[in-house]
């Protein structure tokens, strides 16, 4: 590299580095909004007059309306003006965060937090797109790990942020809410003075509104029924038969209303890559490492062992730490050696071995063993996490960027949402059966979902004994996760090491392709002819203008059948055979 290209690229990273500043801070507080209740949980709940069925769906419905909103503002960014789209995500989230603090019941938390999810949603996954379309994939390595970093570091600093604002006596946990909106504000100011982002397409435009009801119908449908048989609802009752009914009904009329829409939420041609579907399986059970772990750590620690909600915060450090250097370290490496299945596939075989270790948790097990595990469950989060994303993004066009990410977040955020009806349903069924086994069948409901969660108002000899559910009952959650997180670990196994592209848009990148292999058959052709055999290594379309893609030698066949999204596994990019 000369040095004038040197200072091109180093001006370039520096330009890219001032936008991402403003892009990391919107995602930061997006994902810290998810998380930073957590620790503040038991307080909040109990001061509102809620349960633990209240406790787990304030948690849920922002990340269900994340989740759909996530799949929408995929679309609105293929469609829209991508800068105006993430301001009005950010005032959405401002509003929404005001409101929040100012609830006074469990029912209006759990509303404000679905329009607080719908701002979550769009602001993160608008800074996702925009990273992807002024990023080529490969560079786009760097970057990634900059932002998982951000995602992950926000997912388990929440609870910590959480904690000390609660345990601040000036403060109080309605400013685990408020404390985000002059954060929020700085950032509008940064993106509306340095963001500008190109325009991809134009035209009519078509608001895939079925498709987004019948998946949010489907995925509440879905999340009703897990937190119905977690309460120890029958599977044959009729009210979780019909739930299920309607989860399964919704989810087959969005596939049919997909195929047909002209700007389909999720393109379903994107879900027939190998790749992709492998990658939504693998994020799926990242998801629950990454939501469920900082959720639930924080009932085990605060209700299992006593800690006050900052501690319960500081003993999560660990998985904070390793998410951090996992993500960045990584994110380089990939970059540079322009691969990254190896990296993903020991990312999620790390977060499972963490989940397995985790299970043999108990209310008196040694903080340096739970520290070690949550480091190795965020390395392995760190590791796998963004950069799964990336592996789909570089499958497909500019003009399908939006789509495409937003299905794999989509799918991501599904998994925590679920994960945690699924995770949080084995963790109340496990006390429950602890409490009833201790003291028989009426003490039970303060850990269940109709009780109350003040352990403070118990009697002692009672209060001690929901303390030990809570705190021998841990394995239970990640149990479960550990199941789905190996299932997300074979999927990853099978997905294909393909190359990282140098361009931003891939029908870039295969009309490069075919100029380079027609420069290389140039060369050997000259090399047989002078008796020498070129390498075919040095060639620019500058010095060979009559290897440029417009000129008569590229057939027809070479260059009218290129199409944008790659219909089979043979048309995909080139499988890196080094990975």
């Amino acid at each position: 590299m000369t040095p004038e290209q040197a200072e091109a690229a180093d001006r370039k990273h520096r330009e890219v580095l001032s936008i991402l500043t403003g892009l990391l801070l919107v995602q930061f507080l997006g994902m810290l909004a998810n998380t930073i209740v957590s620790n503040a949980m038991p307080v909040i709940v109990a001061e509102i007059g809620g349960n633990q069925a209240h406790y787990t769906w304030i948690l849920t419905a922002g990340i269900l309306a994340n989740t759909v909103m996530t799949a929408l503002t995929g679309k609105l960014a293929d469609l829209f003006d991508k800068k105006r789209l993430f301001i009005a995500s950010m005032l959405i989230f401002i509003v929404s965060s005001a409101l929040c603090g100012a609830a006074t019941s469990p029912e209006m938390l759990i509303a404000f937090r679905v329009l607080q999810g719908l701002g979550m949603g769009m602001q993160v996954m608008m800074s996702m797109v925009i990273m992807a379309t002024i990023i080529p994939p490969r560079e786009r390595g760097r970057y990634n790990g900059y932002m998982g970093a951000t995602l992950a570091l926000a997912t388990v600093s929440g609870p910590l942020l959480g904690g000390l604002i609660v345990d601040t006596p000036w403060l109080g946990w309605r400013w685990s809410f408020w404390s985000m909106i002059p954060f929020m504000l700085a950032a509008i100011w940064v993106i509306v003075r340095r963001l500008e982002v190109p325009s991809v397409r134009s035209g009519k435009v078509h608001l895939d509104i079925p498709g987004a009801a019948l998946i949010a119908a489907s995925a509440v449908s879905l999340l009703l029924w897990v937190s119905l048989i977690g309460r120890g609802i029958p599977f044959t009752d009729t009210g979780a038969l019909v739930l299920l009914a309607i989860a399964l009904v919704t989810a087959v009329a969005f596939v049919l209303v997909e195929k047909r829409s002209p700007e389909p939420l999720i393109p379903m041609d994107i879900l027939t890559h190998h790749n992709t579907v492998l990658a939504i399986i693998a994020v799926m059970g990242a998801g629950t490492m990454m939501f469920g772990a900082s959720v639930f750590l924080g009932q085990y620690f605060q209700y299992g062992r006593g800690y006050s909600p900052s501690a319960a915060g500081l003993l999560t450090l660990p998985m904070m730490i390793g998410i951090v250097i996992a993500s960045t370290w990584i994110g380089q490496l990939i970059t540079r050696k322009g691969i990254w299945k190896r990296y993903v596939v020991s990312g999620m075989a790390l977060m499972t071995l963490s989940a397995a270790a985790l299970t043999f948790t108990r209310q008196d097990t040694s903080l340096i063993l739970i520290g070690l595990a949550l480091f190795a469950g965020g390395w392995g989060l760190g590791a796998a996490n963004q950069n799964l994303v990336l592996a789909v993004q570089n499958t497909v066009p500019l003009r399908q960027m939006g789509a495409a990410t937003s299905t794999v977040t989509f799918f991501r955020n599904l998994g925590g949402a679920v994960g945690i009806q699924i995770l949080g349903a084995a963790y109340n069924a496990a006390t429950d059966s602890y409490i009833v086994r201790e003291l028989g069948e009426v003490p039970a409901a303060p850990a269940g979902g109709a009780g109350a969660l003040d352990l403070s108002a118990l009697p002692d000899s009672i209060e001690s004994v929901v303390r030990s559910a809570f705190g021998n009952s841990l394995w239970s959650v990640f149990a479960a996760s550990a199941v789905l997180l190996l299932v997300g670990t074979i999927a990853a196994g099978f997905m294909k090491g393909t190359s990282l592209r140098d361009t931003v848009d891939i029908e870039n990148t295969v009309h490069r392709s075919l100029v380079k292999e027609d420069a290389d058959e140039g060369q050997e052709l000259g090399a047989g002819l002078s008796g020498e055999r070129s390498t075919g290594e040095g060639v620019s379309l500058e010095e060979r203008p009559a290897l440029r893609p417009d000129r008569d030698h590229l057939s027809d066949r070479r260059v009218t059948g290129l199409t944008p999204i790659l219909p089979n596994d043979e048309d995909e990019p080139k499988t890196d055979k080094t990975d």
